[in-house]
């Protein structure tokens, strides 16, 4: 019988830097103290900086932590991966940076019970990076005309949808991964791929399905990351919104 509590997905993409840091250790840390029972899936997506030796080193010493391996497709490929590969009742996102400290984590968990009262019962918790500390005002520009666009042309109530990082029960992972997964995995272009409109994607399926989604504030620093590309990361998310939209008008999503 599985008795997995909580999973947690991590992609991977040439995050030696990040490693060195430490910050596997700061999330075993953390779980550990939390008293769940917990798993760790990296899923490197074809790393070439040394960092997939690092994780497997890691693992070895550290039996919650598990490694897939991935052929470079991107970071939503990354995450639906360790998504659909994860056992716990509850599979939480976030990313290597950790931009956002995997304590933040403590305002998710209740949510997700059914005995803490109308706050509580959701299926998926967002987290909503409120301010965007420290973000250079171009990135505050860019994300404040993303999210009036997504509301425009999606009509999602969210005040962010970018935020790297979010729950799922399995309910809602089970439902929402099979439509969507095949729009996913190829990148056309050299680096890391961010997705951007795979989130938009993720939220607008789950509320089309009518899973009950939590926004809760988060803690977020600001990571500078050559592999966000304004520019091109929003032209692309715009395109996917519009796809979106016009995969729904042709019933390519169903109920």
């Amino acid at each position: 019988m599985n008795s997995t509590k909580l999973s947690v997905v991590i992609p991977s993409y040439n995050e030696s830097e990040n490693l060195k840091k430490g910050v596997l250790d700061e999330i075993e840390d953390y779980l550990e103290r939390s008293g769940l029972e917990y798993e760790v899936v990296i899923v490197d997506d074809g790393s070439d900086d040394g960092s997939k030796e690092f994780v497997k080193n890691y693992i070895s010493k550290n039996t919650k932590f598990k490694l897939i391996e991935n052929a470079h497709g991107g970071k939503a490929m990354a995450v639906m991966t360790g998504m659909e590969k994860a056992l716990g009742e509850i599979v939480l996102f976030t990313d290597m940076d950790q931009a956002t400290p995997i304590d933040q984590l403590d305002k998710f968990i209740p949510k997700f019970s059914a005995k803490g009262g109308p706050a509580s019962g959701w299926d998926i918790v967002i987290g909503s990076r409120a301010g965007r500390k420290g973000a250079p005002f171009f990135r505050k520009l860019a994300a404040w005309g993303f999210s009036l666009l997504q509301k425009i042309i999606l009509g999602l109530p969210f005040k962010d949808t970018q935020c790297g990082f979010k729950s799922f029960n399995k309910k809602s992972i089970d439902k929402i991964i099979p439509k969507i997964k095949k729009e996913w995995g190829v990148v056309h272009f050299k680096g890391g791929a961010v997705n951007a409109g795979f989130d938009v994607e993720l939220l607008y399926l789950a509320k089309k399905y009518g899973f009950k989604i939590a926004e809760v504030d988060v803690e977020w620093k600001y990571v500078d990351t050559e592999r966000v590309q304004v520019i091109k990361d929003a032209a692309a998310a715009i395109y996917d919104m519009f796809r979106i939209r016009i995969n729904d008008l042709r019933g390519k999503y169903g109920r």
